[in-house]
C-alpha cells in the first residue's frame, strides 16, 4: 500500500521533480517540463479518477530489470474460451508524446478488449524523455515484451504464441518499432499476430514543427511552446539513427510486420501524412510481391478526429463518435484469434 502511494505520487509529480532537480538536462527543457506539471494534474487525473474505488484490472509490478520494476495493469475478462489451452495475450503501450503518460489512459479500451475477446490484456509503461532519450523507451518496451512472453503462461495463463500488440500516439510508434526484435516477427513462434495503432508516430526524422499540417488543423497551437519537449526523445539521436526503424517505424521492412495491422488515422493531426506514407508503401510493396487477399494494413480514417480524441471521456467526446473505431478493434482482434482457433463466450 505504501509503495503504491509513493509510486503514484512519483508519477504525478515527475515533471516537477525533473524540472527542479535534474541538472543533466538543459534549462530550455527544464522550464518547459515545469510548465508541463499543471497539464499533468489534469491529463493524469481524468483517466485515473474512474478507477479510484473500482477497477477492472489488477496492478502488478513486473521484475523486468534488476534494479526496477515495470508498472503494469492486467485485465482478464470473465467467460469461457475454447479451441486453445491458453488465452490469447495482448500488450498495450500508452501514449504521452514520449514525455509522460499513465497506463490508465487506455484502461477503458483494454477492459473492453479483455471482456470481448477473452485475451489477457497487459497495459505497460516505460521511461520518459527528456531525461531518457532514444532508445530508452523502446529498449524498455522490448525488454518488457520479452519478459511477458517468457512468463505469460505461468503467470497469467496466456499464450505468447497468440500475441497481439497495440499503442496510441507514442505507444503506436513503439508497438510498430518493437516488431524489429527477431522474436517478434518472421518465423518466430512468438511473432506478433497483429498490431492495432491509433494516431501512431511513424516518422521521427522530422521535428514536430516541420511536419505537414492538414487543412483542417487549427491555425494556432496553444501548446506550441512544448514542441521542443515533444522532440526531446528523438532529437539527441536523430543524426545517428536516421535510418533506424526502431526510431522511425515508417522505415520498417514489410517482412518485419505481422500479416494483420489496423491503423486508426484522425484527419486533424500532423501525423496524417506519415501514417499514410507508411501504410501506402507497405501495401504497395505487398501487392508487387504477389500479396493475395485483403491488404496487410487496414486503415480507418476519422474525418473529424484529432490527436488523442479516442482517449477522452465520453463527457468530452460522445461515446457514439468513438464507438465505431473501438468496435472495429474488437472485431479485428477476434478475427485474428479465430484464425488461430480461439473462440470466446463472454460472461454476461
Amino acid at each position: 500500500m505504501t509503495y503504491n502511494l509513493f509510486n503514484g505520487l512519483r508519477i504525478f509529480f515527475r515533471p516537477l521533480c525533473v524540472g527542479l532537480f535534474n541538472t543533466t538536462i538543459s534549462w530550455s527543457m527544464r522550464w518547459r517540463i515545469l510548465l508541463l506539471q499543471q497539464f499533468v494534474f489534469l491529463t493524469y487525473s481524468i483517466p485515473a479518477a474512474p478507477y479510484l474505488f473500482s477497477r477492472p484490472f489488477v496492478t502488478e509490478y513486473l521484475p523486468v530489470f534488476a534494479n526496477r520494476s515495470v508498472r503494469t495493469l492486467v485485465f482478464k475478462g470473465k467467460g469461457k474460451g475454447t479451441g486453445r489451452k491458453l488465452r490469447p495475450l495482448h500488450i498495450d503501450i500508452h501514449g504521452g508524446g514520449f514525455i509522460g503518460g499513465v497506463a490508465e489512459q487506455d484502461a477503458q479500451i483494454c477492459a473492453l478488449w479483455a471482456k470481448e475477446t477473452g485475451a489477457v490484456v497487459l497495459s505497460i509503461t516505460y521511461r520518459f524523455a527528456p531525461e531518457h532519450s532514444f532508445p530508452t523507451a523502446i529498449d524498455d518496451v522490448d525488454a518488457t515484451v520479452q519478459w511477458i512472453k517468457d512468463n505469460a503462461e505461468s503467470r497469467w495463463g496466456a499464450d505468447p504464441a497468440l500475441l497481439t500488440i497495440s499503442g496510441l500516439s507514442a505507444g503506436g510508434n513503439m508497438a510498430l518499432a518493437s516488431t524489429q526484435q527477431p522474436s517478434c516477427h518472421g518465423d518466430s513462434p512468438t511473432a506478433y499476430k497483429g498490431i492495432v495503432t491509433a494516431y501512431a508516430v511513424c516518422e521521427l526524422r522530422i521535428s514536430p514543427w516541420d511536419k505537414p499540417k492538414p487543412e483542417k488543423m487549427p491555425k494556432s497551437d496553444p501548446t506550441a511552446f512544448l514542441q521542443p519537449l515533444f522532440d526531446s526523445y528523438a532529437a539527441p539521436a536523430r543524426a545517428k539513427h536516421s535510418e533506424d526503424p526502431r526510431l522511425s517505424p515508417i522505415l520498417a521492412r514489410r517482412e518485419t510486420l505481422p500479416n494483420r495491422v489496423l491503423m486508426i488515422v484522425p484527419e486533424i493531426d500532423i501525423l496524417v501524412e506519415e501514417q499514410t506514407q507508411f501504410f501506402t508503401r507497405i501495401n504497395e510493396e505487398d501487392e508487387h510481391a504477389g500479396w493475395i487477399g485483403k491488404p496487410r494494413i487496414e486503415t480507418m480514417f476519422a474525418p473529424e478526429g484529432f490527436h488523442g480524441w479516442l482517449e477522452l471521456p465520453d463527457a468530452i467526446i460522445k461515446k457514439q463518435q468513438k464507438e465505431p473505431y473501438w468496435t472495429r478493434c474488437v472485431e479485428f482482434l477476434k478475427e485474428i484469434h479465430q484464425s488461430e482457433g480461439w473462440e470466446w463466450d463472454k460472461e454476461w
